[in-house]
């Protein structure tokens, strides 16, 4: 990372539909932006780490444990366009930006590490995937599912399973093919993230609810990158009690 100037971004809304004020949330004596931070600081080579947010509560948390907070407007519908922001406020020639979802507190810095060693290849957007290993996930549409090309780019996201396995019964679908989840940690090359974050939404994204699927209609590529490191993001409060029974806190 060190051969490339990176600015870690981690956008923090209060206002989230399913579970409001969730990154001021207390996870063991800390907030949950503050567990999520520490996790990024813990990774060596960035060059700023910045917590984006449109919440003056949150802009105080953070500033409380000694983050750098840039502050950006309500009217964002995405992390994507937030990072967007980010950077132009900055102002600086920055190479690539990381987004790490403020819900994700125990994500791993390994997959940070994993993230950013795909730098070497000039990918235009970055992002992690895992095997799917069990039928819930697999058939589940609040996981993401993705296709992949023969270089680990790719082809198309869905919150359906995909591929269809024709003639196979669907409870035996994990043994004739490798799928794989999508895990919503990005990074883009600086460049392309100002182009991206001037496009408007696509019928597939729409359709989907999926933000990423705009730049593939767009001819953008996504490289994608397998981990092994399983994530535990909180979407509502009944997350934090699987949180309290998997022993994390």
């Amino acid at each position: 990372m060190h051969d490339y100037k990176v600015l870690a971004i981690i956008p923090a809304r209060f206002a989230s539909t399913r579970f409001p004020g969730k990154p001021l949330v207390d996870l063991g004596g800390k907030p949950m932006i503050q567990r999520t931070y520490e996790r990024v600081m813990s990774v060596n080579g960035w060059y700023r780490v910045v917590i984006a947010t449109d919440d003056l509560q949150i802009k105080q948390a953070a500033e409380g444990f000694g983050a750098e907070v840039i502050m950006t407007r309500t009217d964002h519908v995405s992390g994507t366009d937030r990072c967007a922001e980010v950077l132009e406020l900055v102002g600086e020639s920055i190479d690539y930006v990381v987004n790490i979802q403020g819900d994700e507190p125990f994500i791993e810095p390994a997959q940070l590490k994993e993230l950013v060693a795909g730098f070497q290849s000039n990918a235009p957007i970055l992002t992690l995937i895992k095997q799917i290993t069990d039928i819930e996930t697999l058939f589940s549409v609040n996981t993401p599912k993705v296709v992949i090309n023969q270089k680990g780019e790719a082809l198309y996201f869905s919150r359906q399973t995909i591929p269809h396995v024709r003639g196979v019964a669907s409870e035996l679908w994990l043994d004739s093919h490798r799928y794989f989840k999508h895990i919503g940690l990005y990074a883009y090359r600086a460049d392309v993230l100002k182009e991206i974050s001037q496009l408007k939404p696509s019928p597939l994204e729409i359709s989907e609810s999926l933000e990423q699927l705009r730049w593939l209609e767009n001819g953008y590529v996504i490289q994608t990158i397998e981990t092994q490191y399983e994530t535990v993001g909180i979407d509502t409060p009944a997350d934090l009690e699987k949180i309290e029974k998997m022993g994390l806190l």
